[in-house]
């Protein structure tokens, strides 16, 4: 492997055929292979057998620039004017050492719980890290070995389609629909091993599923006979989805954690996110911590907990939540006016289901629209485009439908020859 004689991907041989031929017992091949899987160089993959793991990845796969000219609704951002202005506190006295032995700010604390709390969501264990893909990222590297499997979304946020391979981890594939994860496709992915779901409750990303009742139950009974998995909820759209808080971690999972930021609906330069969890959970989640940041910043945790009990910015989020609800459903009707198909049903962005990614993303970009390529989201699902609706006005929807249905109409006509 070393010399690169064994690439990524070669198999290695069965236990019992290499001691025969190194002359060595069964026992000690097992205990390489073992250490060999523990260090990341291989992974198991059950009736495939053994094999040379494959290089993580270590850059994302980022968006193109957006060319001058055209209309940015690629990025899945929020609208700038649906946003409070930050003021980060005015004095900040010095300390003597670090915030290691109080690292949350009781304030802020308080405030998640109750977060929480609303929501049904169980609070005695909740801490805090810097933003969603932080919190995940180390909740994924404490619990799981490299090679082990994590049950992810497709199509699904892409950033944590780059973090879990980086982390030396494999992904299966758990298809959605406007309901969120379906229940038969997890039910597939933990019998095929895997250790951890991560999964959105609603605001999902690009898709825009959310959870019912019905099929949280649905999830629940298939999760009730696998307890030892971690499962891992990103509700990173809470304040301003346009749908109900309906969570797993209300459901008495033994092992769960469930993740909110405040970017989406305070600002995105805060990069803070409040994670509540199983207390076992939480111990791994902060000693991991406490041996590398040590702690959020806590000017930071200040600026937060301000903004988490003002009125007026909370009347502010509840009217931008409605303005988002506005403008992307506006867009799915008038999609459906042309007889386009669309999912988003919840947060910022549509999800258009198409027969050629590249050739409508370019009739659009043609007509003066950016949109995003559904390739960047997906694994195994069907091509789409993603479009964020954050600051598409209604008026702008109607002639972007149009716009959207004679790429279509050109795209198919080059598709068939």
């Amino acid at each position: 492997m070393a010399d690169g004689t064994l690439r990524p991907g070669s198999s290695l041989p069965p236990v019992r055929r290499l001691a025969e031929e190194l002359g060595v017992s069964a026992g000690t091949v097992a205990s390489a292979y073992k250490e060999l899987r523990g260090r990341g160089v291989v992974v198991t993959l059950g009736r495939g057998g053994t094999v040379v793991a494959s290089v993580p990845a270590v850059t994302s796969r980022r968006p193109p620039q957006v060319p001058s000219g055209l209309r940015d609704l690629a990025g899945g951002h929020p609208d700038p004017d649906c946003l409070p202005v930050l003021t980060p506190p005015a004095r900040v006295d010095p300390v003597s050492g670090s915030h290691r032995a109080s690292p949350r700010l009781a304030v802020l604390e308080d405030a998640a719980r109750a977060w929480f709390a609303r929501d049904g969501v169980p609070s005695e264990s909740v801490t805090f890290a810097h933003g969603a893909l932080d919190c995940i990222g180390r909740l994924l590297s404490a619990e799981l070995k490299p090679g082990d499997a994590v049950a992810v979304e497709d199509p699904g946020f892409h950033h944590l389609l780059d973090l879990v391979p980086a982390l030396g981890l494999r992904m299966l594939p758990v298809t959605v629909d406007d309901e969120g994860i379906r229940p038969e496709a997890l039910r597939t992915a933990l019998r095929a091993g895997a250790r951890a779901l991560v999964c959105s409750p609603r605001g999902q990303s690009p898709l825009g599923g959310r959870f019912t009742p019905a099929r949280r139950d649905e999830l629940l009974a298939v999760l009730g006979d696998f307890p030892e998995v971690l499962v891992v909820e990103d509700d990173h759209n809470s304040e301003i989805s346009g749908a109900d808080a309906v969570t797993l971690a209300s459901g008495g999972l033994p092992r769960w954690a469930h993740v909110r930021t405040v970017s989406k609906h305070l600002g995105i330069d805060l990069r803070w996110a409040a994670l509540a969890c199983d207390p076992a959970t939480l111990a791994r989640h902060d000693g991991r911590l406490l041996l590398t940041s040590g702690w959020v910043s806590h000017i930071l945790q200040a600026t937060v907990a301000d903004l988490l009990t003002d009125r007026s910015v909370t009347r502010l989020v509840a009217r931008a939540a409605r303005t988002y609800t506005t403008r992307r459903e506006a867009l799915g009707a008038a999609l459906a006016g042309h007889g386009i198909a669309s999912h988003g049903v919840s947060g910022l962005n549509v999800w258009v289901p198409v027969r050629d990614e590249s050739a409508v993303v370019n009739g659009l970009r043609t007509r003066g629209w950016w949109t995003a390529a559904g390739t960047r989201f997906r694994i195994a699902s069907p091509p789409a485009v993603r479009v964020t609706t954050a600051t598409l006005t209604p008026a702008e929807a109607t002639r972007l439908a149009r716009d959207f249905a004679d790429a279509l109409t050109e795209s198919q006509a080059v598709y068939g020859g």
